[in-house]
């Protein structure tokens, strides 16, 4: 999987620009859905809008689509202006979150409808339905209805139709979201597969990070109609660039404090929040004495009973809370400045002995290049 990610990187940064939209604004009455936003997207790419509900990606999908038209800005696919061009006459297609399949057709006849109203030659209609039908693996089912399928197969019969008419843009909107865990994780890899043979450019909308995480090639963070930061998946979870991406993405620990120490190869912050001091081993672009926060993610924290050496990046607490999870257990630890701290340590040992429990007075502790400093 980090090779495909890294592969997939290379890919987005030489791929030439597919889709731009150029400071897009969108408003319903006095409410800004979308907030002057600009984004370049690379042709092949797998780029995610990611956020809560309400941030403005799933109204910015539907300015892509043609189904709604931008306040103000424009957007380009392909280097065409979309300004005035209806849905039906883009290069993009769309798969709606709730599939919107029709009840009453087989599922042959609801991937082929669109290729029907184009009045395409039956036997053209039935070669292209039948291969994308295989592609997806619904080949077995096409005579079937959407009530005798499953959600994951209904899922599928929705992409079929949505890549039937060989879109060179596909817009996906929460496109796992009724699917259970298990499914949903199975059918991300499955959409890697098949984008990854067809090469068609896909922008995705959802509110899940793991999914974010695992279909990206590049995600744009949302907030309040803006996108806050632009990144492949490692740079948005490793390197974010302010403290409501570092809380949105995955866990994080989060201490304000004070910039005590600060030189080009290292920073010292005092920190009452964590009851002592965070050393950085690099530099930061920060006023003396500035107020910054630490962002600490909970994997990158060391458990354990005995005290390290050193005057820094060390709180003594006492663990409140596990929680075993199979892969990782998740500790809560109340460390003495009252803050309560989430670290996790994966289960390495089926059965570990000396094993950390409740109530137990332990150090937590973590290398100089973990923390993320944030000024913002």
């Amino acid at each position: 999987m980090a090779e495909s990610q890294a592969a997939n990187g290379r890919m987005a940064a030489q791929a030439r620009e597919y889709v731009r939209v150029d400071r897009v604004t969108k408003r319903f009455g006095d409410f800004v859905a979308v907030d002057d936003v600009s984004l370049s997207i690379g042709q092949g790419e797998i780029f995610c809008l990611l956020g809560g509900s309400g941030c403005g990606k799933t109204t910015l999908l539907r300015m892509l689509a043609g189904f709604e038209t931008p306040t103000a800005g424009s957007i380009f696919i392909d280097g065409q202006d979309m300004t005035g061009i209806p849905p039906y006459e883009r290069p993009a297609n769309m798969m709606f979150q709730s599939y919107a399949l029709f009840p009453h057709m087989t599922v042959a006849k609801n991937v082929a409808f669109g290729l029907e109203q184009e009045r395409l030659a039956r036997a053209e209609i039935t070669q292209r339905v039948g291969e994308i039908l295989e592609l997806v693996r619904m080949d077995a089912y096409a005579q079937r209805k959407p009530h005798q399928l499953s959600g994951g197969q209904r899922q599928r019969v929705a992409l079929a139709r949505a890549l039937v008419k060989r879109p060179k843009l596909l817009l996906l909107d929460e496109p796992l979201g009724a699917l259970d865990k298990k499914l949903r994780e199975k059918t991300q890899f499955e959409l890697l597969g098949i984008q990854e043979r067809l090469g068609v450019t896909f922008v995705v909308v959802t509110h899940d990070q793991e999914e974010a995480m695992t279909l990206a090639t590049r995600i744009g963070v949302m907030d309040r109609g803006e996108i806050v930061q632009v990144g492949t998946p490692t740079e948005i979870y490793e390197y974010p660039t302010s403290k409501f991406v570092a809380d949105f993405i995955g866990s994080v620990n989060m201490f304000e404090g004070r910039l005590v120490e600060d030189e080009p190869d290292h920073v010292r912050i005092d920190s009452r929040d964590l009851g002592g001091t965070v050393y950085v081993d690099h530099g930061i672009s920060a006023a003396p004495e500035a107020t910054v926060w630490t962002a600490i993610r909970p994997e990158k924290i060391n458990i354990g009973r005995e005290r390290p050496d050193g005057p820094d990046n060390v709180v003594r607490g006492v663990v409140r809370e596990i929680a075993y999870m199979g892969d990782i257990s998740v500790f809560l630890v109340a460390i003495d400045s009252g803050r309560m701290v989430r670290v996790s340590r994966p289960n390495i040992v089926r059965q570990a002995e000396d094993r950390i429990s409740w109530d137990e007075t332990v150090y937590l502790s973590w290398h100089a290049s973990s923390p993320i400093v944030l000024t913002q």
